[in-house]
């Protein structure tokens, strides 16, 4: 198993997260893993991605230049990364916040309407959490709840009261591609 994947967005969606998440959950899973990330000096509104390598090999390199997957979150990201996606990958695009469809033929494309979502869910910040639902959904490279021990880990036993959200969020995510 080799997945590469590159997740993007702006700041303040939850981009790095989302990788960080993966990355942590497919070395509980006795994985081996890479997670890059990259952010505009800005931060939040500005642009950001992270490369991650999950394999049940050893990682030649942390840099993804042909992913197996891409996760767009907004319409930049989408328009930056799209020709990155290898033939026969993988593409994640937030339908809520991007309103142009893709014209290849030869990926696989699944519209996952996040902040939508997020917002049935009360929480607007789950968004990347739904997105991160559909991503593991369709590519079963880890389990939901490896993703959920990450995030606790992440979190800390102060914010621990935030998984069952997360949970519903990774969930609904799921469900929307299914």
């Amino acid at each position: 198993m080799l997945e590469q994947n590159i997740f993007a967005g702006f700041g303040g969606q939850g981009v790095l997260l989302m990788g960080k998440l993966l990355a942590e959950a497919g070395m509980f899973e006795g994985k081996e893993v890479s997670w890059l990330p990259s952010y505009g000096p800005e931060m939040r509104g500005g642009t950001a991605n992270c490369a991650v390598v999950i394999s049940d090999k050893p990682v030649a390199s942390p840099v993804v230049t042909m992913a197996t997957s891409v996760v767009a979150m907004n319409r930049p990201s989408l328009e930056k990364f799209e020709n990155s996606l290898l033939p026969g990958g993988k593409l994640f695009i937030n339908s809520s916040i991007i309103d142009v469809k893709c014209d290849r033929k030869d990926v696989d494309v699944y519209y996952v309407p996040c902040n939508a979502i997020a917002d049935e869910l009360g929480n607007p910040k789950v968004g990347n959490m739904v997105m991160l639902g559909a991503y593991i959904e369709k590519t079963k490279c880890v389990d939901f709840e490896t993703v959920l021990k990450a995030l606790l880990e992440t979190l800390g036993e102060k914010k621990a009261h935030l998984i069952p959200l997360n949970r519903k969020a990774l969930e609904a995510g799921a469900a929307s591609v299914r």
